[in-house]
């Protein structure tokens, strides 16, 4: 059936080829029919019958001019030649020729060689998304952003960018869209955690309140939430609260399933709390889950310092970068954090009071 199909196809094609050149020509004046000689015999019978009916000829006269008159005409029709075709015409009929045999003959063989007729057909709403089909990542997130620009209101669209948006590191875009996807779908305990995690992200790796806040309201919607767990009680130790730091995170160690990856990371930020060696972590296992990995904290902490040592910023920005060291436990980085801040901001007597102010309360001392 499918071949019947291709052939009529093709039919059609050739004819719509051909139709063109097999088009008639206007007729030269050579061929005009009224300066022929059997026309000019079958007018003349014509006028000859007018005339009788005028009473212009009488019947014995007009008799004999009508036998003269017919059997020059047979004659003239008997002798004229048959026309032949123009070169035009025959050059329009070869090619003609040409298209209708060759159109099928070389398109036939060339789809069965080439086309796929058995291939089955794959519908759009079966065809995976952009994200999944392209190997580049940022040509999807592109078209993503295209999408939600044209309809801000999905909520699902927010929801799947956020969490790539954190993998690209662009961390403002996913506090973005996480606070998005929880305006557009409702609360949900693990969604708010994800905001909160985006949020410290964007801070340098610092508890901010605003992140702080996001992880309380996800423990009241899911209770025990290991993500929120986690931010809070590295809140606590940020904000030098060392006995509630360690025993949140002894909680959450307790807690934990005996296959949670991220239990190696936690049991290392309780030794460096504690002053212990750190544990041997499981080989097998993962350094840490995202939400608690070491060295994603150490990475965004090393890109605010270096942002801030080429652009400068402002006073909440270099305090993000001194508690964010001071939370690493690097008292030394935290006191050339401080002295840098207090030369950059040296004209705002404001900001280096707010300096002081931080580096009382962390145990900084003097850096001046």
């Amino acid at each position: 059936m499918f071949w019947f199909i291709m052939a009529g196809m093709a039919a059609f094609a050739a004819l719509a080829a051909i139709w063109p050149v097999l088009r008639s020509s206007p007729p030269s004046r050579d061929a005009d029919p009224a300066t022929s000689e059997p026309a000019f015999y079958t007018a003349q019978l014509d006028e000859i019958q007018r005339d009788v009916e005028r009473g212009l000829l009488p019947q014995g006269e007009a008799a004999s001019a009508r036998a003269e008159a017919a059997r020059r005409l047979i004659s003239a029709r008997s002798e004229a030649p048959k026309p032949a075709l123009p070169p035009r015409a025959r050059w329009r009929l070869a090619a003609a020729a040409l298209i209708a045999v060759g159109v099928p003959v070389v398109a036939l063989p060339l789809y069965a060689y080439l086309g796929r007729p058995q291939m089955p057909d794959e519908p759009l709403a079966s065809r995976p998304p952009p994200s999944l089909a392209s190997s580049n990542i940022e040509a999807a997130v592109a078209g993503v952003e295209a999408h939600l620009i044209a309809k801000p209101d999905d909520g699902k669209g927010w929801a799947v960018i956020a969490p790539v948006y954190m993998r690209l590191e662009r961390y403002e875009d996913a506090a973005r869209a996480y606070s998005e996807a929880l305006r557009l779908l409702g609360e949900d305990g693990a969604r708010r955690a994800a905001y909160g995690e985006a949020l410290v992200a964007a801070a340098g790796g610092v508890v901010t309140d605003k992140a702080r806040e996001a992880f309380m309201k996800a423990l009241a919607d899911e209770p025990g939430l290991p993500q929120a767990r986690f931010y809070l009680a590295l809140a606590a130790e940020q904000d030098g609260e060392k006995d509630d730091a360690i025993r949140d995170y002894e909680s959450l160690i307790a807690d934990a399933s005996p296959d949670a990856r991220w239990v190696d990371a936690v049991k290392k930020r309780l030794a460096s709390l504690k002053g212990e060696p750190p544990p041997q972590a499981d080989p097998e296992a993962s350094a840490a889950a995202p939400e608690a990995q070491q060295a994603m904290i150490e990475g965004m902490v090393s890109r605010l310092a270096n942002r801030l040592a080429s652009n400068g910023g402002s006073v909440d920005e270099w305090e993000r970068l001194i508690r964010a060291y001071t939370v690493l436990h690097e008292a030394d980085k935290a006191k050339a954090a401080l002295a840098d801040a207090r030369k950059a901001l040296a004209p705002d007597q404001n900001a280096v009071a707010s300096l002081d102010a931080l580096a009382h309360d962390l145990g900084l001392g003097d850096a001046n």
